[in-house]
């Protein structure tokens, strides 16, 4: 019996929503369209503090795989 009346409400918001126009405030969108488009750069922030030389560790090393005499025995 309420099925009807529950339908009827989402009817109503529904059509609602679909002919809502909201003022549109085009200076504040032109903005942050402007502003968006100088974020593409890509910044890393914690560069300076990852050591570059270090890339490789001795310890990633496969000591089999540096050395393929060791592998025949």
């Amino acid at each position: 019996m309420g099925r009807g009346r529950q339908k009827a409400k989402h009817t109503k918001v529904a059509r609602e929503l679909k002919y809502f126009t909201p003022d549109t405030n085009l200076t504040a969108l032109e903005r942050e369209l402007a502003a968006a488009a100088h974020e593409n750069e890509y910044v890393d922030k914690w560069a300076d503090l990852v050591d570059d030389d270090d890339d490789l560790d001795e310890d990633d090393v496969d000591d089999d795989a540096a050395n393929p005499a060791a592998q025949t025995a």
